[in-house]
C-alpha cells in the first residue's frame, strides 16, 4: 500500500499501486486494435506484388498481398496480411485462383495465426510433376510456389522467422562450393543461376544444391549433411 496526496480534498488517500497498474494496463489493452472479422477495410492498404513464372503456365502469375497497419505510431504497431489477389493474362485457371484467394483473404481477416497456410500450400503436389525454378529450387506445384511467396511475405513483415545461416556457416558453404567448382573446373555461377553442375536435390530445403565432397553429401544452400 502507498500514500498519495489527494488534490481534491485535504488529507491523504490510501492507494493500491498494484491495482492501479492493473487498471492502467487494462485500459491500454482495451484501446489496442486487434485484427478480426469486425474490422472494416480501410481506404488504403500497403501492398507488395510478387511474380511467379512457372513452366506449367504459359503466362506469369502476379501475386499481390495487401497488409493492414494496426495501431500505427504506438508500441503496439503491427503489420498483418489482409487480402490477396492473383492476376495473369491466362484465364484457364481463373476459377480455382479466385476460390483460393477468397479463402486465404477470409483467413487473413479472421485474425489469429495464419502462418499454417504456408505449410498447407507448400504440401500440395501436382500429379504431372513439379519443376525447378530459378536458383535450382524445386517446386512440387504452382500452389506450392504460392505458398512459398506467402512465406517470403510473412517473413518480410515479421510474422514468421526465416531460416538464416550465420556468418560462419555461410563462409563454410562458400568455401565448399569454391572447392567443388575448382575440382570440376567450372566457372562460378552467377547469383540466382543455380548451383554447380551435377548437384542433386536436397531433401531438406528442396534446392538442387547437394554435392559430394570428401565422401560426404552436403547441401550448399542450407548446409544439411548426412555426415552431421
Amino acid at each position: 500500500m502507498a500514500i498519495r496526496i489527494d488534490k481534491k480534498i485535504t488529507g491523504f488517500e490510501v492507494v493500491d499501486l498494484a491495482a492501479e497498474r492493473e487498471r492502467q494496463a487494462a485500459e491500454e489493452a482495451a484501446s489496442v486494435v486487434q485484427l478480426d472479422e469486425t474490422l472494416q477495410r480501410p481506404e488504403t492498404l500497403v501492398g507488395v506484388t510478387y511474380k511467379i513464372k512457372s513452366p506449367l503456365f504459359e503466362h506469369a502469375l502476379y501475386v499481390t498481398i495487401n497488409d493492414i497497419i494496426l495501431n500505427p505510431g504506438t508500441p503496439h504497431e503491427v503489420r498483418r496480411p489482409f487480402e490477396i489477389f492473383i492476376n495473369s493474362k491466362g484465364m484457364e485457371h481463373f476459377q480455382w485462383i479466385v476460390a483460393l484467394t477468397r479463402i486465404m483473404s477470409a483467413v487473413f481477416r479472421k485474425g489469429g495465426d495464419c502462418t499454417f497456410l504456408v505449410e498447407e500450400l507448400k504440401a500440395v503436389f501436382d500429379p504431372r510433376g513439379g519443376y525447378l525454378k530459378r536458383g535450382g529450387i524445386y517446386m512440387p506445384s504452382i500452389v506450392a510456389e504460392i505458398g512459398e511467396v506467402l512465406e517470403r511475405h510473412l517473413i518480410a513483415i515479421g510474422l514468421m522467422q526465416g531460416q538464416q545461416l550465420d556468418e560462419e556457416q555461410r563462409l563454410y558453404l562458400a568455401e565448399k562450393r569454391a572447392a567443388y567448382e575448382a575440382q570440376l573446373g567450372v566457372n562460378k555461377a552467377e547469383p540466382g543461376d543455380g548451383f554447380p553442375p551435377g548437384a542433386q536435390l536436397c531433401g531438406k530445403c528442396n534446392t538442387q544444391a547437394v554435392v559430394k565432397m570428401d565422401g560426404c553429401a552436403t547441401c550448399l544452400n542450407c548446409g544439411y549433411s548426412k555426415c552431421g
